[in-house]
């Protein structure tokens, strides 16, 4: 029987399979990675593995919280019908979507080396000679694009009809658009906006080229001591752990969110 021919029940009950498959593989695959665990390296190693995981997560919610503040003004940027303002936008959001993270990480820390004297003649040679703040800083500026770029096409898929309403119960335009328009779109927006966090979280991997020392770069540095390959698969279960619970979380969140919608279309 094809998955599209199948009622409620069968859907069910094939999702409740699928679900119980992959727990089965999932503890499969502890237990081997389990049995083949080195508990010296890992006693050795597993701090600084820890203190990675605090600097991976300081990194993600530094950028992601920056950028979703700075994401909604591009936006409306990007929906203003001034063509300057609309074309710096779209300038913006295309350059950082359309060009690699690791290429515009090494533009703002090696790039701003070649000026130094210019920056510190304005104070800012202490900001972009930390690896990390460069990190945050070219994480930030990916993910406001991608945000930004996200909420567009949310507010865009707002029924006009909302817009109609708020003006026939005589609330101004910007009214209408923060107390009814907005919060629709970032209801439709919810999952892309965790699928953006999902892969900034992997994304941030990146930033171990540039001696910050997250998750990967703490697993090259026990590599590059140890010689055992075993630190990339931990770095690799402890990236599977962080998006999966993210994961779920996500698709709490956004359940409870639209659980009146649910109940509408029923």
């Amino acid at each position: 029987m094809a998955l599209n021919d199948m009622g409620p029940p069968d859907l069910k009950r094939a999702e409740r399979r699928t679900r119980l498959f992959m727990i089965f593989l999932g503890l499969v695959f502890l237990a081997t990675f389990l049995t083949i665990l080195d508990w010296n390296l890992l006693e050795r190693y597993g701090p600084r593995f820890l203190r990675g995981v605090g600097v991976t997560f300081k990194l993600v919610l530094i950028s992601v919280g920056i950028g979703s503040a700075v994401a909604l003004p591009v936006a409306l940027a990007r929906l203003s019908a001034n063509r300057l303002v609309n074309n710096l936008a779209l300038g913006y959001i295309t350059f950082f979507r359309g060009t690699p993270l690791l290429a515009q990480l090494f533009l703002v820390y090696y790039g701003t080396g070649q000026f130094r004297e210019a920056m510190e003649a304005v104070n800012l040679w202490w900001f972009f000679r930390d690896p990390f703040f460069c990190a945050a800083l070219t994480f930030t500026l990916n993910t406001t694009a991608y945000q930004a770029e996200i909420l567009r096409g949310a507010i865009q898929s707002v029924p006009k009809g909302q817009w109609e309403a708020g003006h026939a119960l005589g609330l101004s335009r910007a009214v209408t658009f923060l107390k009814v328009i907005l919060p629709q779109a970032y209801i439709i927006a919810l999952r892309p906006l965790g699928n953006e966090l999902i892969l900034m979280i992997k994304g941030s991997a990146v930033a171990s080229v540039v001696t910050v020392f997250d998750i990967m770069g703490t697993t090259r540095l026990a590599f590059s001591r140890s010689f055992d390959f075993q630190v990339y698969l931990w770095a690799a279960v402890l990236y599977l752990f962080i998006v999966e619970t993210i994961r779920i979380a996500w698709s709490f969140i956004e359940r409870r969110l639209t659980r009146h919608l649910r109940v509408s279309r029923s």
